[in-house]
């Protein structure tokens, strides 16, 4: 295995360096849809709702990340020329709390200069007092929802990927290899459609909830479950139906072993699902976008690149593929404040 890390760390930062491309501003969208996932409030199963309104963070590395959530929803932005690509975008925050405003929000800005459609995922956090399963329901709804109304939407509805971040990298790599399996009773016509992503990508995602790996918070959240070791480790999902997965981590991730990635990585590869993965030397947890001129801010556009090759994106030329300026990485975290 070792022979293999180093391996799959050198071909990262070669492919990193020869694949950065220039920035390109974000631009708002002109409007933005929102629809709840449960319109018959809470699913059975989902645990109890929270008291009192939602939350903003107001300070620190949480700034601008929502909590306490009792009416999950997606927010569609309608880019000026869609695509017909649309991607389901979940924030991490160690189910805790979800970076609506540092990752989510300018991910949708940049995936809306592209041409993609954003959705942001607003969901059920266990530590608000929902059931571990809730987070995984609510997503597995969004995709659902998304197919059934992709005509209305302008969403081709075999274009329809997932975006997530460290712990949303679990509920992302969790929908995109689970998909077979119903983490909800289905209610109406629109639960009959897959919830199977076309393309996924997981960055700096929690992947392992089993030892090693299990020292984040989003174990910590999920451990209620009798099964969450297994249940919400994805590598021990991963079929040869897998729908294809972009990684992209840091090695000196403090929060998140790097391990875990590369774990999925060969399982992926293992199974011949075709899989992208990026390394970088230096990144920490928690970048976001990535700032302009930093290593881990080159994955925007290898993203990109790696969707167009999938034929998600219109042919290089036609797109600028580019990475686009985000804030400023939240500050580490400590192991009280983390976002894994």
């Amino acid at each position: 295995m070792n022979a293999f890390i180093k391996a799959c760390i050198g071909l990262a930062v070669g492919l990193a360096c020869s694949a950065a491309v220039a920035a390109r501003p974000a631009t708002a969208s002109a409007a933005v849809q929102t629809i709840g996932l449960w319109p018959d409030g809470p699913h059975a199963g989902s645990g109890s709702a929270p008291s009192g309104d939602e939350r903003i963070g107001r300070s620190g590395s949480g700034v601008g990340a929502v909590s306490n959530v009792s009416k999950p929803r997606i927010e569609i932005m309608r880019p000026a020329h869609p695509d017909g690509t649309a991607v389901l975008i979940v924030g991490g925050g160690g189910l805790f709390r979800i970076q609506i405003g540092h990752e989510s929000q300018p991910t949708a800005q940049w995936l809306a200069a592209l041409g993609v459609t954003p959705v942001i995922l607003y969901y059920h956090l266990p530590a608000d007092g929902w059931a571990p399963v809730a987070p995984y329901q609510d997503a597995q709804r969004a995709m659902r929802i998304l197919r059934a109304r992709g005509a209305a939407l302008g969403i081709d509805p075999q274009h329809i990927g997932i975006i997530g971040f460290s712990s949303g990298g679990d509920i992302a790599g969790i929908t995109a290899t689970r998909f077979a399996h119903d983490f909800y009773t289905p209610t109406d016509a629109t639960d009959k459609l897959s919830s199977r992503p076309d393309f996924a990508g997981l960055i700096y995602p929690v992947t392992s909830l089993q030892s090693p790996y299990d020292t984040t918070r989003t174990y910590r959240e999920l451990a209620a479950q009798g099964d969450a070791r297994t249940a919400y480790t994805v590598q021990l999902h991963v079929t040869p139906k897998t729908p294809p997965v972009f990684i992209a981590h840091a090695g000196d991730d403090p929060i998140v072993n790097v391990g875990s990635s590369l774990a999925l990585f060969d399982a992926l590869h293992r199974q011949h699902v075709p899989a992208e993965l990026h390394v970088f030397e230096h990144g920490g947890h928690g970048w976001g976008l990535g700032q302009p001129g930093t290593r881990v801010g080159n994955w925007p556009g290898l993203f990109a690149g790696w969707i167009a090759g999938h034929g998600f994106l219109p042919p290089p030329g036609s797109v600028h593929a580019g990475s686009a300026p985000g804030p400023a990485p939240a500050k580490a975290a400590s192991d009280d404040d983390d976002d894994n």
